[in-house]
């Protein structure tokens, strides 16, 4: 029997009971010993919580079935159903299978295109693509184009991230998916060879554009820089940059001296004057 994460399983008993059913255990065989889960004695239901299952097991009162709720990887293995009556022990086993939820699967691209040459001497431009699921376990990944396989690559039960590359032309008319599939489900992701580059051509124009912009800043940042470094210098050296000289026309006129009279009784003092 196999299930996935989160789904609710019964394991049928296939009888009724009756008054000849002495007792009804139910064990999960787990590292390899039979761990008595649940068990029905005469009329007394007796369900053993444990962590691995918490309040999930439930048992039908008319049946002795044991139904697994939001079950999970943890209850995958061997069920043992055992029914004594008064007469013999007979005995029914389950194999509980359990697989996670699948996730898509990723395909990274490549943009830098190689170029192959063919007999006739005609480039052709490939693309290398890779697709890859993580956290898995008892899984196949695979590449196909249309309908045909390409490549796979399988795990078992450990879990484990898968990778598998795939090289194609660009702009092939083909369609290529990638699959990651277990027994039960599968999950798919288409390429689109056409628009591999094309998402990333934007990106990386403007990364360019961003790139000149910044250069041609800097460059004004630094030139305007080592102007004013050697203006500042020349500055210093002459010392009159900053400051304002004014100049004034001075014009001399010759006055005539009047002589005063002077009294005997007049003191007179000369002094000498310098001019500058």
């Amino acid at each position: 029997m196999s299930v996935t994460e989160g789904e609710s399983v019964t394991l049928n008993t296939d009888i009724k009971l009756s008054g000849q059913i002495e007792e009804i255990v139910w064990t999960h065989k787990i590292n390899n010993l039979d761990n008595i889960i649940a068990e029905i004695k005469g009329k007394n239901i007796n369900i053993y919580p444990n962590v691995v299952y918490g309040d999930r097991l439930q048992m039908d009162n008319h049946t002795g079935s044991l139904t697994i709720r939001n079950i999970t990887t943890e209850h995958s293995g061997l069920y043992k159903l055992l029914i004594r009556n008064d007469r013999a022990l007979s005995q029914k086993t389950f194999t509980v299978t359990v697989y996670a939820h699948l996730p898509f699967p990723v395909i990274s691209r490549n943009c830098s295109l190689s170029s192959s040459s063919s007999s006739e001497r005609s480039s052709v431009s490939r693309l290398s693509v890779l697709c890859s699921v993580l956290n898995v376990s008892a899984v196949s990944l695979s590449w196909y184009k249309g309908n045909s396989v390409l490549s796979n690559i399988s795990v078992s039960n450990l879990s484990i991230s898968l990778s598998l590359p795939l090289e194609v032309e660009y702009q092939d008319n083909n369609t290529y998916s990638c699959v990651v599939n277990n027994p039960i489900t599968n999950r798919t992701t288409h390429l689109n060879t056409s628009q591999t580059c094309q998402e990333r051509s934007e990106p990386l124009q403007n990364s360019h554009l961003v790139g000149i912009t910044v250069s041609v800043i800097l460059v004004l940042v630094v030139s305007s820089a080592v102007l004013i470094y050697f203006h500042q210098r020349k500055c210093k050296s002459v010392q009159t940059c900053d400051e304002e000289v004014l100049y004034a026309e001075t014009t001399f006129h010759a006055r005539r001296v009047h002589k005063a009279p002077t009294n005997q009784d007049d003191h007179i003092i000369y002094s000498s004057v310098n001019a500058r």
